[in-house]
Parts: C-alpha cells; structure tokens; sequence
C-alpha cells in the first residue's frame, strides 16, 4: 500500500467535534462525538496503527446530547470536555461538562470498524463535574490550559469567558474568574484558544469579524483586532513557536496570520478555499506546517515557512561546513524559502468542521465532515525529509 494514502473511518451519525487525545503521546488516537437528534450520541475513540495502516475503534456513550465540541485534558488521558445541547423548559441550551472515560476503555475493547459485532453494548462516559454555566449562558467550547495538569479550564458562554478551577479528583468546577464581552447588540464568542505562551496567561477570542486577546490575571483585554475577517471569524490557533503569532480562519474564506504587536494587518493572508474555513492548526512541530479545513469539502495543507521559526530552514553551524562551501552557503541562507501549497486533500464529499494534528506523531493529521467521515492523512514524505534533513 502506498504509505502516503489516506485511511478512511466512516461513522454512522453525523459529526463535527474532533481532537486529538493530548495526554497520549504513544498511540496515535483521536476522539469524535456524534450530533444525532433521534439516538444516543457517542464518542468514537479512533487508533491508528501507523505501521499496518489500521484503524481500530472503541464507543462510548455521550447520553446527554448531541456533540458541538470536543476537547482532551492535557494530563490525564481518560478526562475529556465536551459543550453539548440538551432541551430544558422546550428551549434548547447548550452546556459544557467535563467527563472520565470508563476503567476498562484502553483493556484491550478496541475492534476492527469491520467487524459487524462491533459496538455491542457500549459504555456509557462518567459525568466528572458540569461547568454549569446556565446564569452565562450557552457554552461554545472549553479550552484546556496548555501543558497544565488538568485542573484549569476555560469555558466560552455566549459573551462570558469562565475559568474554571478543577478539584483534585476533577469532580467539582468553581468559577475562580471570569471576563464579559461589552458592546452594542448580542455578543456573542464564537472560539477561542489559550496561548501556550507567556506562562499560560493569555486567551485568544473570536466574536463576530473581531479578534481579542485578553489577560488572564486580570481578566482584562489586552488587544483588538477589529474587522480581522470580512465575515464571521470561525477558528484560532497559536504558533507553538513564536508567541506573538496567531492564524485565524473564517467566513471570507480566508486565513490570516497575525503578529499581535501590531494588529494594523495580517502579516500573510491565504484564500485558497472557496467557502467557509471552520478550522484552522499550526502543527505542534514544525510551525510552518499549517492544516485548514473547510466547506469546500477540502483540507489544505499549507507550507508558511516565510513566517515560522525557521525562515531560512535549518540554520548551519560554520564548522560544520568546508571551507568551499561557505560562500555557496551564505547565499542560500540569506534567501527565505517560498510559503506553498503543499497538498488539497479531496476524501471528504462534505463540510469540514475539524482538522487536528496527532499528538503522537507529527507527521500525521485527522480531518472529520459533517457525515461523519474522518480521514488519516500524512504530510507527504519528501517534504517530512526535506524539513528533517
């Protein structure tokens, strides 16, 4: 088999909540949640075996709701949040709760998608702690601190950002601080992510065309940047290796890249999708590799070296080279290497909601559509050489 080739896992229900699980650093293994209005929904926890290209799978039940966010604690491999709507008094709300995977999830239950026994009797998730938001109102996603131990999160409500604080046992939320969105109309965050810079203290958001940055020690807005897209922004991510530098995708069907010291414009700016971008990920690697996702039914892989942690590629040490080559080698260096694209991945027939990284191998990602189509995907072998060697 060609080892570049997708693999392909189709889930019965339709689905839009994806990630990597964090705290695995072995395994290869993503986590899926379902959006069914007539069944129980369920969490699909997806390993890929990188050698045999095989995926095996285990199920989950999600009893509480259809899935519109997923998210895998960063210390403890069995802990996951998830945003969730659920009918109250004949309106529908949607909550955030943070949950444990059963003892016996990782004994050995996984199955092969192909065996037609498979998902006999599936286990039911355990309510850790709701982050019950309900004076805040819907929760749209929660964000777990990076690198941390498990214990503090972020959850996102209509125009409240909530940090939560996790008991020992992660069975207790209490709200330690929280920021509101103050404006004209119905403000309303649609993303956010926590930078895994400046010591954890700093969360990014996305409410309409508008980015902001905020402190978390005070709770306060660090910066704006206003009309960011010309339509609704959908998704951030941080460059895990320059701290000043964030993406951002939205409804213009574009992605910008932004230096938050001077938020006038973009530093680069991509439009290379033909609907709404829904996700955007730096890889946790190698930062020029960037991951989008949208309804266009494609993931682009983009190659933004100009703007990484590594203009110029790898940086030669002088001894390491003779003295013939020196003044060859001056020349290449001065000379940043061109941003591309490296690939469009066409598998999916529907909207891509999500895109992630594996948080195992860095060479290898996941894309999930609305019909339940997750894709395996590498980033194809000559560039992984060419960035190594």
């Amino acid at each position: 088999m060609e080892d570049d080739a997708p693999v392909i896992y189709g889930l019965e229900f339709q689905a839009r909540a994806l990630t990597s699980q964090t705290a695995e650093s072995d395994a290869i293994r993503f986590l899926v949640g379902t959006q069914s209005l007539k069944f129980d929904n369920q969490i699909h926890i997806i390993d890929f075996d990188d050698e045999n290209n095989i995926i095996s799978k285990s199920v989950l039940l999600h009893q509480a709701g259809e899935i519109w966010h997923i998210s895998a604690s960063p210390a403890d491999k069995a802990v996951l949040s998830t945003c969730y709507n659920k009918t109250s008094e004949s309106r529908v709300v949607t909550c955030g709760a943070v949950w444990s995977m059963p003892p016996e999830w990782e004994s050995g239950s996984h199955e092969s998608p192909d065996d037609p026994h498979n998902s006999h009797n599936p286990q039911n998730l355990e309510l850790l702690c709701h982050l019950d938001n309900s004076a805040h109102g819907n929760a749209s996603s929660v964000l777990w601190e990076p690198m941390g131990d498990g214990k503090r999160v972020i959850s996102l409500a209509d125009n409240h950002a909530l940090l939560w604080d996790l008991t020992e046992s992660s069975t207790q939320a209490t709200i330690s601080s929280s920021a509101t969105l103050e404006g004209k109309g119905q403000l309303k965050f649609t993303s956010g992510k926590w930078s895994p810079h400046h010591n954890c203290t700093q969360l990014a958001t996305a409410n309409d065309t508008a980015i902001r940055g905020w402190d978390l020690r005070t709770m306060s807005q660090i910066y704006c940047i206003e009309n960011a897209h010309g339509q609704l922004v959908r998704d951030l991510d941080f460059n895990p290796n320059k701290q000043y530098y964030l993406a951002s995708c939205g409804d213009d069907c574009k992605v910008k890249f932004w230096d938050v010291r001077n938020i006038n414009e973009p530093v680069k700016s991509l439009e290379e999708h033909s609907h709404w971008v829904w996700s955007v990920r730096y890889n946790h690697s190698h930062d020029q590799l960037v991951l989008t996702g949208s309804s266009d039914s494609r993931v682009i892989l983009s190659n933004m070296v100009s703007i990484s942690s590594e203009p110029f590629g790898h940086l030669v040490d002088d001894d390491d080279l003779s003295d013939g080559e020196d003044n060859h080698q001056d020349e290449k260096s001065k000379e940043p290497l061109q941003d591309s694209i490296i690939s469009t991945y066409e598998e999916h027939e529907d909207s891509v909601y999500a895109v992630e990284w594996s948080s195992a191998d860095p060479w290898l990602f996941a894309s999930l559509s609305y019909d339940g189509r997750l894709v395996i995907n590498r980033v194809p072998r000559a560039l992984k050489y060419h960035i190594l060697l």
